[in-house]
């Protein structure tokens, strides 16, 4: 397989991955309070929006990559 076809449909599956997940959501510990021995802790949820514009630039980027990787020079 072409190197051109395989990045396309690497593409196309972000593209649509994207579509699906509107965004990363990772979690950090964060110090709320260090007295001495003590010390407390709190988990923080945090949320990178991801834009259907990016997906849907891979994708329609992957589709033409398809068609152009496709023909024969």
């Amino acid at each position: 397989m072409k190197p051109t076809i395989i990045f396309a449909a690497i593409l196309i599956v972000i593209g649509i991955a994207s579509f699906g997940y509107q965004g990363i959501t990772y979690t950090t510990r964060e110090k709320v309070v260090d007295i001495g021995p003590l010390t407390v802790t709190t988990d923080k949820t945090e949320t990178i929006p991801l834009p259907p514009i990016i997906g849907a630039i891979a994708l329609v980027g992957g589709v033409v990559l398809l068609i152009l990787g496709g023909k024969k020079t």
